[in-house]
């Protein structure tokens, strides 16, 4: 088989380059990254549609439709399109497109599937409830040395080390 090799870019340097995007959103918007907020302007926008009595009469929903312009015309919609946008380009540049997805010996396909689903929505509702997701909370609070971010770091990773060792044995 000639299979092109798949490259990734070095972990180092693509660090180096997130912390210049995050230094450039904060000198241009003064703002750092976060994208959980672009899902909630989606939500939004699809209640707005399907139910708009009920959205602006909502006191979670109603504030956004008090403004002359659409949730989805934020920043973050457009930031989160970006990213997707930037992703795709990437695999296709790095030959790693596919619809193959990687689990371990003892997992099945289906039951990958269902952790992956549930650990989405685990971390959807976790940023929810920080107020934010890794991007904003952790990312750009530790760049501006926020206590709160760099504790939310560790809280994150913290979390992911301790459920990682319980779930090991389906990578092994």
């Amino acid at each position: 088989m000639d299979a092109k090799p798949k490259y990734h870019l070095n972990p180092y340097l693509a660090g180096f380059l997130l912390g210049l995007v995050l230094l450039a959103s904060l000198a241009i918007t003064g703002r750092g990254l976060g994208a959980s907020g672009s899902m909630k302007d989606v939500v939004v926008t699809t209640v707005g549609n399907v139910a708009p009595e009920y959205a602006k009469n909502s006191v979670i929903f109603g504030e956004y439709f008090s403004a002359e312009a659409s949730p989805m015309r934020s920043w973050l919609v457009f930031l989160t399109l970006g990213v997707i946008i930037g992703g795709l380009v990437s695999g296709i540049a790095g030959n790693r497109m596919g619809l193959n997805m990687e689990r371990g010996p003892r997992l099945k396909p289906y039951s990958r599937a269902v952790f992956a689903l549930a650990g989405g929505l685990l971390f959807g509702l976790g940023a929810q409830f920080g107020r934010g997701c890794t991007s904003g909370a952790a990312l750009s609070g530790m760049a501006v040395l926020s206590t709160g971010g760099i504790l939310t770091m560790m809280a994150i990773f913290g979390t992911g080390y301790l459920i990682a060792w319980f779930f090991r044995k389906l990578w092994i």
